[in-house]
């Protein structure tokens, strides 16, 4: 690693069109969670102005029956999911408004020939949803023990959507994104280079004093979440640098789920399996692998077993076991990464019942309609609230301590 560098992350907010539809997708996965813990899901959506337009593979009780048709009010449901979603992220624009948007709901039940595959029947353990391979990854950058860029591009906007929703913002709007540049000594950060924040705003909010009051608002943001040791007087702030920006969301840009999967991870400081999670129901590997990954890259680095872990697992379609586990902690680690590896292994049989996907939803009690939350600001470095969030808690580091003597 080189001893000095730049690194960058950006973050999305709620109002994104991708994020308005990963919550939108995240929302069905509830809605359907909630009636049946058991239930399959595969839900895409697209966003357009004043249109959503669900597709994918559902099965669930309550939803589908055994013919594969809908239950009397399931429909219903589904569309009132998704539009008090929009509602939620505070769309009520001339070009997208969660009461007057069109709405049609493409989802069809799950193929046989995949559910043959995943589920359990006589000998045969549940089987992971799809081949693939999945990444976790952990560093001490921050107590949430994310990647510094990441974790302040992502507190921003957070701050920012929170304002807005309790109306000391009024003159924000729903979609925005931010950007942060930090320079890194020896692998930490020392100071923030570049801090970029673009937000739709309400109109005149591009010029004179409101534009002035708008940008100072930011900065004031930026101050409160930010270490003050970063920031200097050489911190170069772009803060709506194209100027107007009145259009936003899904009228601005169509929306797809699943587009914005390095938000969602590690802001590029560690590689990517390539799947979504977003949309998908814990059967999905691509979900439930990504989560169990990094619950136990978290818990070595909170253990102090390593200042920065990754973990890599592959799976196959219809196979229950994982086909590899990798661990690589960056020349970082008190033991070997075979050592880490042996843990592992030791520990998820303990804890998890190994890491197939029966195991990982089991033991991180996934079947639960707990997903709309994670589809806006990451699905890592939030704090475990109730059901919320279990791959964040830190609850294996004795066990890990122990597994490597």
């Amino acid at each position: 690693m080189r001893s000095e560098y730049l690194f960058t992350s950006e973050s999305v907010s709620e109002g994104h069109p991708d994020k308005v539809s990963d919550q939108v997708s995240d929302a069905v996965v509830d809605l359907f969670l909630s009636k049946d813990p058991q239930a399959r899901v595969a839900c895409e959506t697209m966003t357009t102005t004043q249109l959503v337009v669900l597709a994918g593979e559902v099965r669930g009780k309550g939803m589908i029956d055994t013919q594969g048709n809908w239950e009397p009010g399931a429909q219903e449901e589904i569309q009132k999911a998704v539009r008090d979603c929009v509602k939620d992220i505070g769309y009520e624009q001339s070009g997208f408004h969660w009461q007057n948007l069109q709405f049609y709901n493409n989802l069809h039940p799950q193929s046989a020939d995949i559910a043959q595959g995943v589920d359990a029947s006589g000998n045969k353990d549940e089987g992971a949803g799809d081949q693939g391979i999945m990444f976790g990854f952990a560093c001490d950058e921050t107590p949430d023990l994310m990647p510094a860029t990441l974790d302040f591009s992502h507190k921003i906007l957070q701050r920012m959507a929170a304002d807005r929703h309790s109306g000391k913002a009024p003159f924000l709007e729903p979609d925005s994104k931010s950007q942060v540049t930090l320079r890194y000594r020896d692998g930490k950060p020392v100071a923030a280079t570049a801090i970029v924040v673009s937000t739709q705003h309400a109109p005149g909010y591009h010029e004179g004093e409101k534009e002035a009051g708008l940008k100072a608002y930011v900065k004031q943001v930026v101050a409160d979440l930010l270490p003050a040791e970063l920031l200097s007087d050489e911190t170069a702030y772009h803060i709506n640098p194209t100027g107007k920006f009145e259009i936003g969301g899904p009228d601005g840009d169509a929306g797809l789920t699943g587009r914005k999967i390095i938000v969602d991870t590690y802001g590029g400081a560690s590689p990517h399996g390539g799947g979504a999670f977003s949309g998908k129901d814990p059967t999905k590997v691509d979900r439930s692998a990504a989560y169990v990954t990094r619950y136990i890259a978290k818990n070595i680095v909170a253990a102090g077993l390593a200042e920065r872990c990754t973990i890599q697992v592959a799976y196959a379609i219809g196979v229950s076991h994982p086909l590899s586990l990798y661990v690589d902690t960056h020349g970082t680690g008190i033991v070997s990464d075979e050592a880490l590896e042996a843990a592992i292994t030791a520990v998820a049989k303990d804890r998890l019942g190994a890491l197939t996907p029966r195991g990982i939803r089991q033991g991180l009690a996934l079947n639960k309609p707990i997903y709309r939350r994670t589809a806006a600001y990451g699905h890592f470095g939030r704090k475990p609230d109730g059901d919320a969030f279990p791959w964040e808690r830190t609850d294996l580091v004795d066990a890990l301590k122990a597994a490597v003597g």
